[in-house]
């Protein structure tokens, strides 16, 4: 293969070192750590974006997920980090094909009055995409404040990460009607967007699990829409080829920062040929910019495309990246097996 241009050279670089997947490999060593390998045997095998716990009567899937929140930010930006408390678990449930119940947080904080805009942004987050909060922890003696939040949520037919196949689409849906949410990588297409666009837009994830359209998905997280695309390709045992410049892009904003956002909207899909039309014809119905990034394969490697240059990125048979997928000799196993 011809040496990386200079420009892809440049970008590959930018991700293996970004924050957002630094972030992302020190849970391969919280993996080994605990003791939690994958399991075939696992309903939906610990690394997705919520836990799945299946129905005793086979009907359906219980939901739940927690996300905390970097101190940094809980002090820099008290009122969009409540939100975001919020906003990011709702995000984890329909990523799973499911719709959110409840939710609980758990608060640290000074005397006084120094919780009360984690709190407002908590409940304003609450009213806009309709989840209650209906409990939690509190401690108000504390030298700073600190924020957890979890979630609880139902799917009758899940999207899960270990579930994309060789050969399908990785489809890349992004609601690109917001800004960056400066100096931060965040992009907001949530607060201040009408409260019911954004409860119908998320119901297009359950209703394409529902509909059998997809059985993978993995909202785009801190990682960013290749870093994310990275951990549902090592949690399926795949490899795939990324082309860039098919990536959903809003106007003004550079290749390069946009690799590393993190959008408020924003989902991986795995989708076979024959649902690709439906699906993103799906999206675009809401104003959702949707596209095929690129397709999947058995090579356990990725690789990204920029114009005529396509060099690999990450190779699942040198390195890992979560440690929460199949190994080669496992999917070997099981293709042979079946």
């Amino acid at each position: 293969m011809s040496s990386a241009s200079p420009d892809l050279a440049a970008l590959i670089d930018l991700l293996r070192a970004s924050r957002g997947i630094a972030h992302k490999r020190d849970i391969n060593a919280v993996m080994h750590t605990l003791g939690t390998t994958y399991d075939r045997a696992a309903a939906v095998p610990v690394g997705d974006d919520c836990a799945a716990i299946p129905d005793a009567d086979g009907n359906g899937y219980l939901l739940f997920a927690i996300e905390g929140f970097i101190n940094e930010f809980v002090m820099q930006e008290p009122w969009f980090a409540g939100y975001c408390g919020v906003m990011v678990n709702v995000s984890d449930i329909y990523a799973m094909g499911g719709r959110p119940v409840a939710i609980v947080d758990a608060l640290w904080s000074r005397p006084g009055d120094a919780a009360e805009p984690i709190l407002a942004g908590l409940a304003a987050a609450s009213t806009a995409y309709n989840v209650p909060i209906v409990g939690g922890h509190s401690n108000r003696r504390n030298d700073r404040e600190q924020l957890s939040v979890a979630i609880i949520g139902r799917a009758k037919r899940l999207l899960t990460s270990f579930n994309a196949r060789p050969g399908e689409h990785l489809v890349a849906a992004i609601d690109l009607r917001g800004r960056f949410h400066e100096p931060y990588a965040y992009w907001d297409a949530s607060t201040g967007s009408p409260a019911s666009r954004l409860r119908n837009d998320l119901e297009l994830l359950p209703a394409i699990a529902e509909d059998g359209l997809s059985a993978a998905g993995k909202d785009i997280s801190m990682a960013g829409v290749v870093g994310t695309a990275l951990m549902l390709l090592e949690c399926s045992s795949l490899g795939a080829t990324i082309n860039l410049d098919a990536i959903p892009l809003p106007e003004g904003v550079t290749l390069e920062r946009w690799l590393t956002a993190f959008p408020s909207f924003g989902f991986l899909l795995s989708v076979a040929d024959e649902h690709l039309e439906q699906v993103l014809e799906r999206f675009s119905a809401r104003d959702i910019a949707c596209a095929a990034i690129g397709r999947t394969d058995a090579s356990h490697v990725v690789r990204l495309q920029q114009g005529a240059a396509i060099e690999t990125l990450w190779d699942f048979n040198q390195e890992a990246l979560i440690g929460c997928g199949p190994t080669r000799q496992e999917t070997a196993a099981t293709a042979h097996i079946s």
